[in-house]
């Protein structure tokens, strides 16, 4: 692609690479925002059931969701598509611009991951909730208008391209590479 990207662009990027497996997949990156505007790749990270990503600022960021305006719990991971990323940002320096903690390679769709799905990372268990996740002015603004009819058309939203949100229900160690794999939502923690 050259020049601004348009929605066919990332139409034909998509299928050039191909879908996401459904069951078992790969952790790509970790980004941690420790403060807003601010964030840095990682190759090793803690997920805790309170705090979240260890470092990041979820917790203090706070939500307009909440009646307390308290950090949501079940806006605790935001998780990306690592194959939209790449179409979207082109380079993997950019991934970050997004704003999201975990960028994973795996069927993010509702019929596949719907909430109350749990998935394994490293030793850590997430679960998936049922916020959504869409994309707003500053993806916009990092991505641009093309990127943000992709992510946010009414298919864009049905297979979530912008990604979804998952709360930490066991904590643990997770490292790039990682396999990420869906499991049994009746298996003991």
């Amino acid at each position: 692609m050259t020049g601004q990207p348009t929605g066919d662009d990332f139409e034909i990027g998509l299928a050039a690479l191909g879908a996401s497996p459904r069951d078992q997949g790969v952790l790509v990156m970790i980004v941690c925002r420790p403060e807003v505007g601010d964030r840095y790749e990682m190759k090793d990270a803690e997920l805790d059931m309170i705090d979240g990503l260890i470092g990041d600022s979820w917790k203090e960021r706070g939500s307009s969701r909440t009646g307390d305006g308290q950090a949501h719990p079940d806006m605790q991971i935001a998780i990306m598509n690592s194959r939209i990323i790449h179409l979207l940002a082109r380079e993997r320096s950019r991934w970050s611009l997004a704003g999201d903690q975990l960028f994973i390679d795996l069927d993010l769709r509702h019929e596949n991951l719907p909430p109350g799905q749990r998935i394994a990372i490293g030793t850590a268990i997430l679960e998936i909730t049922d916020i959504p996740h869409h994309g707003c002015d500053k993806f916009r603004e990092r991505f641009g208008s093309a990127a943000i009819r992709f992510v946010n058309s009414k298919e864009g939203r049905g297979v979530r391209r912008r990604g979804l949100y998952a709360r930490v229900i066991k904590g643990g160690s997770i490292h790039e590479g990682d396999v990420v794999s869906k499991v049994d939502s009746l298996d003991p923690m």
